[in-house]
């Protein structure tokens, strides 16, 4: 797939408008809704912060979880190459955004937390793939700001024991 272009679409509508539009700072709602064909709708606001609905997604949420589900989806692609078999997966991850009042603000730094259990396969192995999997990250390779992948391997579940034989007498 050398030097294809892959185009990526979405239908963002703004959905705040109480009746007045943007007369003023306080007339308009901050929501928004993201839409892609039949898929369902993500509902976006800002952050209360800018009067927005703090139920709802905001920009900021969806970069960092951008950033996240592209490197666990990679990671978990790896893995099945490499014959390591993830049993669970999560992340915590953060964004810290520096605040400027002439330019408005910008991410500075995005921390990954990814949490693996491994149902087999050499735990070393698994955390080496973070790596792989940071450096393939499209969306990673596309920010202007570090992204920190710190990944923790949990152990293996335990098999349940099994009920003794019931003896025959």
């Amino acid at each position: 797939m050398p030097g294809a272009n892959l185009r990526q679409t979405v239908h963002v509508e703004w959905v705040g408008n109480t009746g007045r539009g943007t007369a003023d700072y306080r007339a308009y709602g901050r929501d928004f809704v993201v839409r892609d064909g039949t898929k369902p709708e993500i509902p976006g606001s800002s952050i209360p912060r800018w009067r927005g609905d703090g139920s709802r997604y905001s920009p900021d949420d969806l970069l960092v979880a951008a950033l996240s589900s592209c490197h666990m989806l990679w990671y978990l692609h790896l893995c099945a190459e490499s014959g390591i078999v993830v049993a669970e997966y999560a992340d915590e991850a953060e964004g810290t955004l520096e605040l400027d009042p002439e330019r408005g603000g910008r991410f500075t730094l995005v921390t990954l937390h990814p949490e693996v259990r491994l149902a087999s396969g050499d735990p070393a192995r698994a955390r080496e793939l973070h790596e792989r999997a940071h450096a393939k990250c499209f969306v990673a390779n596309s920010v202007n700001f570090p992204v920190r992948v710190e990944p923790r391997t949990l152990p293996s579940p335990v098999a349940p024991a099994s009920a003794p034989e019931p003896s025959a007498m």
